[in-house]
């Protein structure tokens, strides 16, 4: 396929800010990202924020069906007519937005776990993976590029100052590993840092799970909604109506100091004081 940027420019296009739109403009990286991503011929995958393709057609050479998701009308037109051209049947172009498309449907046309793939816009890619997280059981795994910034967090240990919200919630369900650092230099557009990618694998069963997930998602918004704050604080003021009083006596129960921030909190203290809550 050509260059991003020359093929923009015959079709009188250009890159749209407010989608995030950074196009992968090295072949030999998509290359080196489907190598490291094992897929297999008997794989279906759901490819997030197709753009012209740079991922799309190598991903297509690997496996039985993809599922290629583009918000851009002018961008689905224009890799519509490439895959006509290139004669890949078994790619379908979806116009629309991840966030709002029926993903029901895509899973029963794959009949099978998917592999999710893509490189996300930042302003976006929390709200995805948190669909891609209710989703996951229907999901086997996803490769997923990130701005650095965002994949260090989803990396993040506890206690350190990039471990967030997001972290604790993906970590819960599924294990996370560095595939490959993709520099800033090799997009068009320009962005203004380099990209990671990971590899997410859900978890096909939690060792110690929450009685009540939406509990515990609702415990770890209130206790990284104020993070400055101790738990017993935050976690009194983001879930009402328990009082503070109340709060500190339930984070005792489960041996945690009223007193500790939640960025020190590992995951199985997030389940212990959220299903403590789910019963009080």
């Amino acid at each position: 396929m050509m260059n991003p940027q020359t093929l923009l420019r015959s079709r009188n296009l250009k890159a749209k800010k407010q989608l995030g739109q950074n196009f992968l403009a090295d072949p030999s990286t998509a290359a080196m990202i489907v190598e490291r991503s094992r897929l297999n011929p008997e794989d279906s995958v759901l490819e997030i924020g197709a753009g012209m393709g740079s991922l799309t057609l190598p991903i297509a050479d690997r496996v039985r069906r993809v599922f290629a998701v583009e918000k851009d009308r002018d961008l689905a037109d224009l890799l519509k007519t490439q895959l006509l051209l290139e004669k890949r049947s078994h790619v379908q172009v979806i116009e629309g937005d991840i966030l709002r498309i029926p993903l029901d449907d895509i899973f029963e046309q794959a009949a099978s776990p998917l592999i999710v793939m893509g490189n996300l816009p930042y302003n976006i890619s929390s709200q995805v993976l948190i669909r891609l997280i209710q989703s996951r059981k229907r999901i086997e795994r996803a490769i997923l590029m990130f701005q650095k910034e965002l994949a260090d967090r989803l990396m993040a240990n506890a206690g350190s100052r990039d471990y967030g919200r997001i972290t604790v919630i993906l970590r819960y369900c599924a294990d996370i590993r560095p595939l490959a650092r993709v520099n800033a230099n090799l997009f068009y557009p320009r962005p203004k840092v380099d990209s990671e990618v990971v590899e997410i694998v859900f978890k096909k069963q939690i060792e110690m799970p929450a009685d009540d997930e939406t509990m515990l998602v609702r415990v770890i918004r209130a206790a990284f909604g104020q993070r400055r704050k101790t738990l017993k604080n935050a976690l009194s003021a983001g879930l009402p109506p328990i009082s503070a009083s109340e709060t500190e006596l339930i984070l005792c129960q489960v041996g945690i100091d009223p007193v500790r921030r939640a960025e020190t909190l590992s995951v199985p203290e997030f389940v212990a004081l959220s299903n403590a809550i789910t019963h009080h």
